[in-house]
Formats: structure tokens, C-alpha cells, sequence
């Protein structure tokens, strides 16, 4: 059917153009370019363009800005009732952010929708919009968050089946589609679906920037990722001005291990955030930057990363909403260090690294299985036991929260851990089964999108405890699995060069050194030993 509330063609034509002019970048002198929208709506002419632009902020999740630009919408049109739905939606902030929203977020939320409301909202297209995104907060904490996902999820589908010839409701419902999926689902079923309403719309509208980042949150996942590296290598072109526009590329070249494309939008989203003070992206940016310059040794620049975490902290208070909230800035704070660390197999500068308690039991945790792990692999059974037990206060405190995926995910960090100390204790073959047990149930999940991945995926734990044990046949079997799922991944690719030499397998030995080598194109900072091992294999064949 005919969308209600849409204005004459050449109308629409004119304010498509206003809507697309590039705008000044408040503090930079630089030209906007946010993509291109157009969300029709019954208000005035006059705000269209400015409703346009906010919902292009809203697509990018930039949603301090996408607010402001709502509230200036209404200011042009003070009759603009649907501004309110935009803001309802930004108020619910990153769909993907896997934990419970606060109950303070969950009253702005539904103050937005009750002012949409009794604005009057003047079409049942847009009624239809204010009450499926109402569905996000209806029962407020009473509810389950999971109910009140699927049930916005299910009143969007509503909305484009009611309104066919409206794109961006088609759009809305894919988003809806992807961030209702359990992580648990390995079927990708709301994944698969959301992707082909997505990919023949982005064929058809390729600057559209709702389109390419719903691609690759839709994708990001092992199996999926592939088919996303276009909207990938577009994403960041359509709208450069969104930091988290630059920074999304780098979850699908992160599954894919392209590791130096990452690096470069990642310092681009970097730089942008700086640029529009959104430093809780700047720090998640800062965590897939230091991620990927860890996969390709440049360890001096990894640790510049580091170094500048303080500086990042300082600038959070006085920061603007973007798509990274609180709890992932939480995250990356404890991700970094611990990535540093563990990735380097610096055990004792892992055990040593220094607590900053939040209120986000998940991101802590981080910390205290790097520390476990690097304490018990350092030979300090004691300083592992503390940090276990550490673990097992922070799993009790998620499980009250009711957040039953980081309450798993902390479970399995646990059980590596766990498995770690019994290996240096000389329970061998004990270890080896928990750590099987962790690494099983690692594959039955996904990781969220706050993460590039784990700080240490339990398979390879799992490989490297084989390998220590002089399986190395066995080992190589693992790490080689690690692979499929984790493509060029330094320490798995140096740990199956090992165990491969172990296995008297010159063949394959020499293939992973020449990975190794040809990954870590520019390495900095101390020397790492497996890349001098891969160097000694491909001089000797």
C-alpha cells in the first residue's frame, strides 16, 4: 500500500537535494557527508531535511548528535511528532550492546515515546513507527529485555509488511532482525533473513549508510563475514564524518584477518572521535586498533595504544554519546591491557596487571583471567588461585544482573582458567578436559560486538596445553581449527608452525612460517622468538 504522509514527488526531489548538501562539521571547519536518507515524514518542508540528517546520525549510531538533531527538527516544526521516535530509538542506544539497559535509560526512552504522543501524531505510518519502537520499553526492568526485543522486533516486521513501498521501514525491521538473534543461535536464521532484505536494497541505494552497516553487524559472524567486505570497504566512504562509520568496517576485516585495514580505519575512526569528542568510541575503536597490531607484531605501537588509554579516561565525563555506551568503554579499558599481555605471552606482566572496578562485572573479569592465566603460566599458583576466586565472585555478580550471556562468557573464562592452574600443578590430563569443555562451549556461541574476539580463545588454550604436553599432532589438529574460525591469528598460526615442526611436518611448518612472515610485514618493538623461528624455517628450506 501507499505510505501515508508522503509529500508530492518534486517536493520530495527538492528536499532530497537540501537533505544531501554537505553541512559544516561543528568544530572542524570540515565538510559533513553522513550518506544519503530520506525518511518521509508529515512535517513541514522546512524540517524535512533537518529530520533527514538526524535519522542518517541515527543509522550510524551517533546518537548524542542524532538527538540534537531531532530537538532541532522540532524546533523548525514544533508539530514534528515523529522527531520523538527518533529519539526514543537513541535513547535505547547500540542494539547490540548485549547488556541490560539502566533503568534511568528505560525512563528517557518512554518520556520520548509519550511525547511523540501527545504531539499528535498525524499519520498511521508514523503511529505505527511510535508504537513498535515503544515495544523497547513497555514494562520498563519488570519486563525481560530479551521480551521487549523480540516483541519490537515483531512490531517492525508489522510496520513493513503494513508499508511496503517504505524503504526505511524494510531497513528498521532487517536492523530489528539481527539484534533480536540469540548468540547462542548457530543457525544465523534472523541473521540470514535480515541479509536479504538488506543486500538488494544496498544494490539499488549504495549510499545509504543503514544499509552497509546493517550488512556487516548482520554478518559479523566466522561463517557470514566474507560476503560483507563490500558494504565493508565502502561503509567508512558513504559517511566519513561518523566515527563509528569508519570504525565498523574492522568487524568483518577483523574476521577476516585483514589485519592492515583494519589498522587504517580504525585510526580513522580514532581521529574522527577525537574530532567529535565521542572518546567511549574512540576507546572501542582503540581496542580492535590494538587488537589488529598485536595479530601483525607491531607491539611499539600496541603500546602506544596503551599508553593512551589514560588520556582517553580523562576526556569520558565531557564526552557525547556515539555507539559505543558506558559498559564498552568499561570493556575496552580492561581489554587492552589484558590484550597486551596475553597476546605477547608476557605471563608475569599479565598477573600483574591492575584492577579498576566498574560496575560492569563482564569487563572486570577481563582482567582477572589475564591475570589467572598469566600467573598460573608464570608458575605462580597461589596468584592464579586469588584471581579464580576473583571470577567466581564477579560470575555471581553478573548472574544476579540477570545477563545470561556475560554470565556464560565469564563461566568460560573461569573454566580456562581453572584448567591452567591444574596444568601447572601437574594435573595434566584433568586440565586438559576442562579446557576442552571451555573451548566446546566457546564454539557454541558467538562473541559480542563490543569484542574482536576473545582475549584468549580456549581452543587455542586448549592447542598450546597439547603442545606443552608433547602432542604436537594433536596440537596442530586444534590450532588448525582455531584457524577456521580465527583467520590469521598470530599465536595460533605460530603455535601450528610449532607443532608442525614437533610432528617432523617440514611442509606444513614452512606454510605457517611463511604465513607468519608474511603477516607481520612490519613488525616493531622487542623481537618476538616465533617470528624468529618462522625466519630460521624459510631460510632452511
Amino acid at each position: 500500500m501507499r505510505t501515508p504522509g508522503f509529500v508530492p514527488v518534486a517536493l520530495v526531489l527538492l528536499i532530497s537535494l537540501v537533505a544531501q548538501e554537505p553541512h559544516d562539521h561543528a568544530g572542524g571547519g570540515q565538510r559533513e557527508k553522513l550518506g544519503t536518507v530520506h525518511f518521509a515524514t508529515s512535517c513541514s518542508a522546512a524540517a524535512q531535511g533537518s529530520f533527514d540528517r538526524a535519522v542518517a546520525l541515527l543509522h550510524s549510531f551517533e546518537f548524542g548528535p542524532a538527538i540534537e538533531g531531532f530537538d532541532a527538527t522540532l524546533a523548525i516544526d514544533p508539530s514534528c511528532g515523529i522527531t520523538q521516535w527518533g529519539v526514543a530509538l537513541a535513547r535505547w542506544g547500540n542494539p547490540f550492546g548485549v547488556g541490560t539497559r539502566p533503568a534511568a535509560q528505560l525512563a528517557l526512552g518512554q518520556q520520548a515515546i509519550d511525547k511523540a504522543r501527545a504531539a499528535g501524531l498525524k499519520t498511521d505510518r508514523e503511529r505505527a513507527y511510535v508504537d513498535a519502537a515503544s515495544q523497547l520499553y513497555l514494562g520498563g526492568a519488570a519486563r525481560p529485555q530479551a521480551a521487549r526485543v523480540a516483541a519490537y522486533r515483531d512490531a517492525m516486521e508489522r510496520v513493513s509488511a503494513a508499508f511496503t513501498d517504505d524503504m526505511e521501514a524494510s531497513i528498521f525491521f532487517a536492523l530489528s532482525l539481527t539484534a533480536a538473534e540469540d548468540l547462542n543461535d548457530k543457525t544465523y536464521a534472523g541473521r540470514t533473513r535480515a541479509i536479504a532484505i538488506l543486500e538488494p536494497l544496498f544494490a539499488a541505494h549504495p549510499d545509504h549508510p543503514g544499509l552497509a552497516h546493517y550488512i556487516i553487524h548482520s554478518d559479523d559472524v566466522p561463517a557470514l563475514a566474507p560476503q560483507a567486505l563490500d558494504a565493508a570497504r565502502r561503509y567508512a566512504s558513504i559517511a566519513p564524518s561518523a566515527p563509528h562509520a569508519l570504525h565498523m568496517p574492522s568487524h568483518i576485516f577483523t574476521r577476516v584477518g585483514l589485519w592492515q585495514e583494519s589498522i587504517t580505519t580504525n585510526l580513522a575512526s580514532v581521529e574522527a572521535s577525537r574530532r567529535e569528542h565521542t572518546p567511549g568510541e574512540e576507546v572501542h575503536a582503540s581496542d580492535y586498533l590494538m587488537y589488529a597490531y598485536l595479530q601483525t607484531a607491531q607491539d611499539a605501537k600496541a603500546k602506544a595504544v596503551l599508553d593512551g588509554l589514560a588520556d582517553i579516561r580523562r576526556r569520558l565525563a565531557g564526552g557525547v554519546a556515539s555507539a559505543a555506551p558506558p559498559s564498552a568503554g568499561a570493556f575496552a579499558f580492561a581489554a587492552i591491557p589484558a590484550r597486551f599481555a596475553l597476546e605477547r605471552g608476557a605471563w608475569r606482566e599479565a598477573a600483574a596487571l591492575e584492577p579498576h572496578p566498574t560496575d560492569v562485572p563482564y569487563a572486570d573479569a577481563l582482567t582477572y583471567f589475564a591475570r589467572a592465566i598469566g600467573a598460573a603460566r608464570a608458575g605462580d599458583g597461589p596468584a592464579a588461585r586469588a584471581a579464580i576466586a576473583e571470577l567466581a565472585t564477579l560470575h555471581e555478580r553478573e548472574d544476579q544482573l540477570g545477563e545470561a550471556y556475560w554470565t556464560d562468557q565469564i563461566g568460560l573464562e573461569r573454566r580456562s582458567a581453572e584448567a591452567w592452574l591444574a596444568f601447572v600443578e601437574g594435573r595434566e590430563d584433568e586440565a586438559i578436559a576442562r579446557e576442552r569443555a571451555a573451548a566446546d562451549g566457546e564454539d557454541r556461541t558467538e562473541k559480542a560486538a563490543v569484542t574482536p574476539g576473545p582475549l584468549a580463545p580456549a581452543r587455542e588454550l586448549l592447542a598450546e596445553m597439547l603442545l606443552q604436553r608433547h602432542r604436537p599432532a594433536d596440537a596442530l589438529k586444534e590450532f588448525e581449527t582455531v584457524l577456521a574460525k580465527e583467520p590469521n591469528r598470530f599465536r595460533t598460526i605460530a603455535g601450528a608452525m610449532d607443532a608442525a615442526s614437533q610432528a617432523n611436518d617440514g611442509a606444513k611448518a614452512r606454510q605457517f612460517a611463511g604465513s607468519l612472515i608474511r603477516i607481520c610485514a612490519t613488525p616493531d618493538g622487542p623481537p618476538r622468538p616465533e617470528l624468529a623461528r618462522a625466519r630460521a624455517l624459510a631460510i632452511a628450506r
